[in-house]
């Protein structure tokens, strides 16, 4: 292995942009992720970039295996919606409106 390997990057940990709570979705420039435990602004966050998780999502959107999945930052909810929002992966299952949670595969930056 290179002498200069410092990790995996599956999980990362860096400093909390705000307030976060584990299971919360985290953008931070262009990376994106889950966390993994709490975290008050500034203070390390471990933060998942890989793997499959259960987010909320805007009630009225509707998901196709494979659609692709955004973080609306002002909701506060993953939204199908593209304009003004960052890319943050997969929805693995179809789901219908009026659903309140979407499972999404994250997407490595």
């Amino acid at each position: 292995m290179a002498t200069n390997f410092i990790q995996p990057g599956d999980t990362l940990t860096i400093p909390a942009a705000a307030v976060t709570l584990s299971g919360e979705p985290v953008v931070i420039g262009a990376i994106t992720g889950v966390a993994l435990g709490d975290a008050g602004i500034g203070t390390m966050l471990d933060v998942a970039t890989e793997g499959v998780f259960e987010l909320n999502k805007v009630a009225a959107n509707t998901f196709a295996v494979g659609a692709a999945c955004y973080w609306d930052a002002t909701a506060g909810l993953i939204t199908s919606t593209t304009t003004g929002n960052t890319k943050f992966g997969y929805a693995i299952e179809a789901v219908i409106a009026g659903t309140a949670t979407v499972k999404v595969r994250l997407i490595a930056f």
